[in-house]
C-alpha cells in the first residue's frame, strides 16, 4: 500500500542492513534452538516493527495522537513473551508492542484502542497499552511508573497460594526502579518467596535524563544484592540471549519460586514519546546503537546461516503488511464511542454483590466494637477459603489493635500474612490478588498512613473497572479517628481524601452491629472498599450483635432516632455525640447515620430533611473541604423549598490532630455542637 511520501510499507527506513560488525558483536548462539524456533523470534521482532513504522507514518500526518515508540527494544517483549508460557502473566509498559503481538492479541482490536474506539480494551477510556486483557494473561501499566510491580506480586503470591507453577513477569525502566514501589514490589516478593521475574529495561535514559543522574551503581543487576535475589543481566538487543535467559529463569522459578531481577541492556532509537524527539542524545550514541538493530542485526545473521532467506523476508513482510494495512481499515471505518452520562457513571462500578445474608432474628451477643469486626472478618474467612489478609503485625501479635488475635492458629501464615513495612506495594499485591481470583483484606495499621499508598487506590484500585471493567475485590481497612491523644499523625479523619475518587467505596460504621454486617460485605464487594473504624470506639462501645454471619448493604443509610424539629446527618462518631446532645436539647431531633459515604444515601437524607426542614451535618473531619460540605450541598438544591433554616454544617478545627488532651477536646467538632444544635433551632 502506498503512503503520502510514495514509500511501501515494506521499504521503510527500518528496512535491515547486513552488515559483518552486527553480526560479530551481537554473536548470536543458537545452541539448542531449531530452525523453527529462530524463524517465530524473527516473525516475531519483525511484526512490531512493522506496525510501529506504520504508526509512525500516521502520526507524523496527524492521524495518531500519540505513540511511544519501542524501536531497538523489540528483542526484549518479544524474547521473554515467547520464552514464557501462556499461562504467565506479563505486565508490559508501554513501549512493549511485542508483548501484545506475541500473545495474539487481536489487532483491530488494538488499533481501536490507540485511536480511541469503543471495541478497544477500554472502550476509549484509556489510551495506548493502559489496559487489562487477562484472558490473554497480560495487565498493562498506568501512567504512574512503578506501579504495577506491586501487582505481580499479587498475581505470583495467587499462583503459589494455588499451588499453581505459572509465574508473573514485570517491566520497568530503569528510570522506574528510582521509585518506591520497585523497592517495595522487590522487597515484598524476596521475603514473601514470590515467583516474579523483575524486568529492567536498561536504555540508558529515563525520558531525557541520563543514568549517571538517575542512580549510582554500576548497573541494575547490583540492586539485586540488597534484597538478596539473583541479578541477572543480558543483551537486550540480542533475541536469543534474552529468549534463552528467560526460558532458564522461569524454568528454575517454576520450582524454587523466589525472584529474579532481570536487566536487558538496550537503548530506545526514538524520543520518549514522539513530541519529545532525541536530541538530547549524543549523535555518536545513536550510531552506535543503531548498528545493534536487534531487528536488522538478526535478520542479517539469519540471512547469512541460510535459515533465512531474502524471498522469505519478502513474504513476511507482505504477509504483515497486510495484516496491518487490514486491521488498521476495520478500526478506522469504527464509530466513535457513544456519548451516554448514563453508560459512564454505570461503568465507574463493577455490579455490585447483592447475595445478602440476612441477620438473623435471634442469637445476639452483646460485643464490643472491636470484637464485631473480629467476629466478622473471622466469620469471612471461613466462608471463603480464598480470602487473604495482609498488614503490619497482623499474624501472631494480632494487629496493634488485636483484631486479627488467634487467626494464624486458625488460618494459617499463607493467608494472614505480616507484611514488610511498605503500604504501596500490598495494596498493589491486593489488586493482583483479585485479578486472579482473590479477595484480600489490607490492614492500615492507622488509616494516617494509607497516604504511602495513596496512589494504588485512587489510580489503580479506584479505576480499574471503569477502565477496562474488571472487579476489584480489595478491603482495606482504616483505624481512623481523634479522641484517644494519639497526636497529629495516629488521629487525623482522613475519609474525605477518598469520598472525592468515583470508583472507591468509603464505609463507615457507628454501631458493634453495623460494623460486623458492613464489613462482611465490603469483603464480597467487586468493588474496592475503603473501611473505616474509629479507634475510640474500639473498646468504649459496645452492643447487640448477632453471633452468626450476616451481611448489611452498602450504600443504605440508618435512621438511628426519629424525630421532627431538625435532622443531624452525621456518620462515626459523629453518631454517639448527636444522640448524646439531641437528648439533652428538649427537641425533637432526627439523626441519620450514613454508614456508607460513597456512595452515599441521598434518598433517606432527603426524605428526613423534608418531614423536620432543618438539617445540620456533623463529622469528626475538619470542616473545610470536609465530606459534609457534599451533604450540605446537596440537601440545599434538592429540599431548598423544605427546609425551615439554612442547612448548618459542624466540623472539628481546621487545623492538624493536637496530641494533648485538652487540646484535643478543644479540636474536636463535639466541643461545639451544643450551641450550633441550638443556633440551628432557634433559626
Amino acid at each position: 500500500m502506498e503512503n503520502p511520501e510514495g514509500k511501501n510499507l515494506t521499504d521503510t527506513v527500518h528496512r535491515p542492513v547486513k552488515t559483518t560488525r552486527q553480526i560479530v558483536d551481537l554473536r548470536f548462539d543458537r545452541s539448542g534452538l531449531d530452525d523453527s524456533t529462530l524463524l517465530d523470534l524473527y516473525r516475531g521482532m519483525l511484526f512490531p516493527r512493522m506496525i510501529e513504522e506504520k504508526m509512525l507514518l500516521l502520526i507524523r500526518q496527524g492521524k495518531l495522537s500519540k505513540w511511544f515508540s519501542g524501536v531497538g527494544q523489540e528483542a526484549i517483549a518479544v524474547g521473554v513473551t515467547m520464552a514464557l508460557r501462556e499461562q504467565d502473566f506479563i505486565l508490559p509498559l508501554h513501549r512493549n508492542l511485542g508483548v501484545f503481538t506475541s500473545r495474539g492479541l487481536p489487532l483491530a482490536r488494538l488499533f481501536a484502542q490507540w485511536q480511541g474506539k469503543k471495541s478497544g480494551f477500554t472502550r476509549g477510556r484509556d489510551r495506548s497499552f493502559h489496559f487489562g486483557a487477562p484472558e490473554y494473561r497480560i495487565i498493562g501499566m498506568i501512567s504512574h511508573l512503578g506501579a504495577m510491580l506491586g501487582v505481580a506480586d499479587g498475581l505470583a503470591l495467587a499462583s503459589n497460594l494455588d499451588r499453581r507453577d505459572d509465574i508473573a513477569l514485570v517491566f520497568s525502566g530503569d528510570g522506574g526502579t528510582s521509585e518506591g514501589d520497585f523497592h517495595e514490589a522487590v522487597n515484598v516478593a524476596a521475603v514473601w518467596d514470590l515467583p516474579v521475574i523483575f524486568l529492567i529495561e536498561n536504555n540508558g535514559y529515563g525520558l531525557s535524563t541520563p543514568s549517571n543522574e538517575q542512580f549510582r551503581c554500576r548497573q541494575m543487576i547490583d540492586k539485586a544484592i540488597g534484597y538478596g535475589i539473583e541479578g541477572i543481566q543480558v543483551d537486550g538487543n540480542n533475541i536469543l540471549e534474552v529468549y534463552k535467559a528467560t526460558k532458564q529463569i522461569a524454568a528454575r522459578m517454576r520450582t524454587d519460586r523466589k525472584p529474579v531481577l532481570l536487566e536487558a541492556l538496550t537503548f530506545r532509537m526514538r524520543g520518549h514519546e514522539e513530541a519529545s524527539g532525541i536530541k538530547y542524545v549524543p549523535r555518536e550514541l545513536i550510531e552506535q546503537w543503531k548498528s545493534r538493530d536487534p531487528v536488522a542485526t538478526y535478520e542479517s545473521w539469519l540471512l547469512d546461516s541460510g535459515v533465512l532467506t531474502e524471498s522469505n523476508v519478502k513474504t513476511f513482510r507482505e504477509e504483515f503488511s497486510a495484516k496491518i494495512e487490514g486491521a488498521w481499515s476495520l478500526a478506522l471505518a469504527e464509530e466513535e464511542p457513544e456519548q451516554s452520562a448514563a453508560a459512564e457513571i454505570g461503568d465507574v462500578y463493577a455490579p455490585r454483590f447483592v447475595n445478602l445474608v440476612d441477620p438473623p432474628e435471634t442469637g445476639r451477643t452483646n460485643k464490643r466494637f472491636v470484637d464485631a469486626i473480629s467476629e466478622g472478618l473471622r466469620q469471612a474467612m471461613e466462608r471463603d477459603p480464598n480470602l487473604v489478609l495482609m498488614g503490619q503485625d497482623i499474624a501472631e501479635y494480632g494487629g496493634v489493635f488485636k483484631v486479627t488475635e488467634g487467626f494464624v492458629e486458625q488460618f494459617g501464615k499463607q493467608r494472614v500474612r505480616n507484611t514488610p513495612l511498605c503500604e504501596s506495594a500490598i495494596v498493589a499485591t491486593g489488586l493482583g490478588l483479585s485479578i486472579a481470583g482473590r479477595a484480600s483484606m489490607v490492614e492500615m495499621q492507622f488509616a494516617d498512613f494509607v497516604t504511602c499508598g495513596f496512589n494504588q487506590i485512587v489510580n489503580n484500585l479506584a479505576k480499574t473497572h471503569y477502565r477496562w471493567a474488571h472487579g476489584v475485590n480489595v478491603t482495606i481497612r482504616m483505624p481512623t479517628g481523634a479522641g484517644v491523644g494519639a497526636g497529629p499523625f495516629h488521629s487525623q479523619s482522613t475519609e474525605a481524601w477518598f469520598t472525592h475518587v468515583p470508583g472507591l467505596m468509603v464505609v463507615y460504621p457507628a454501631t458493634p452491629s453495623d460494623a460486623k454486617g458492613l464489613l462482611t460485605t465490603a469483603l464480597r464487594e467487586p468493588n474496592p472498599v475503603l473501611f473505616f473504624e474509629h479507634k475510640y470506639l474500639y473498646r468504649s462501645l459496645e452492643g447487640p450483635v448477632p453471633d452468626a454471619y450476616y451481611n448489611l448493604p452498602l450504600g443504605k443509610a440508618s435512621v438511628v432516632q426519629d424525630g421532627t424539629d431538625a435532622t443531624i446527618v452525621t456518620y462515626g462518631l459523629g453518631v454517639h455525640w448527636a444522640l448524646k446532645f439531641a437528648r439533652g436539647s428538649g427537641a425533637s431531633i432526627e439523626i441519620i447515620d450514613l454508614r456508607t459515604l460513597l456512595p452515599w444515601d441521598k434518598e433517606t437524607v432527603f426524605t428526613s430533611v423534608q418531614k423536620t426542614g432543618k438539617c445540620l451535618v456533623l463529622h469528626e473531619d475538619t470542616l473545610v473541604g470536609g465530606f459534609g460540605g457534599e451533604i450540605a450541598a446537596s440537601v440545599q438544591e434538592e429540599c431548598f423549598h423544605h427546609l425551615d433554616a439554612p442547612v448548618m454544617r459542624l466540623g472539628s478545627l481546621d487545623t492538624p490532630v493536637p496530641f494533648n488532651t485538652r487540646l484535643e477536646e478543644n479540636f474536636l467538632a463535639s466541643s461545639r455542637l451544643e450551641a450550633k444544635l441550638g443556633e440551628l433551632l432557634s433559626f
